[in-house]
């Protein structure tokens, strides 16, 4: 089977070019989002004890914002994906272990199921479509 293979219509590699952006547009998103009250994210890293939320803050933005803009273009996807992957689990573990309340215990699996997708890109790379070519 190739790239270039369809099912139902549609090639692996649209397909992996569709979730690529469709991914891509929640980091780019939350990114940009955070970029505009540096305050309250910085103040809600700290509230669950994680040490210098300054710095954490600046990696966060950095991960969200070049991570999805590598996923979209579809430039180092794997090593993007990989970054983003670990990223989301660290997300789930550190700021949605509250289990008793549903909407954190829904967060901690929409986390965890987006890292597992970005665990797909790292695995099977960006597809045709992309800066890397596969």
């Amino acid at each position: 089977m190739t790239h270039t293979d369809t099912s139902g219509g549609v090639s692996r590699d649209a397909a992996a070019l569709i979730g690529r952006v469709l991914l891509a547009a929640l980091f780019i998103i939350a990114g940009v989002n955070k970029l505009t009250d540096p305050a309250g994210t910085i103040g809600y890293i700290g509230s669950v004890g994680l040490p210098l939320p300054e710095v954490a803050y600046a990696g966060t933005v950095a991960v969200e914002v070049l991570g999805g803009l590598a996923l979209l273009i579809g430039f180092k996807t794997r090593w993007a994906g990989l970054a983003l992957g670990l990223f989301c689990v660290a997300t789930a573990v550190l700021f949605h272990n509250d289990f008793s309340q549903q909407s954190e215990m829904t967060a901690f699996l929409k986390n965890l199921a987006i890292g597992g997708g970005m665990f797909q890109v790292f695995a099977f790379g960006p597809g045709k479509y992309s800066r890397d070519k596969g």
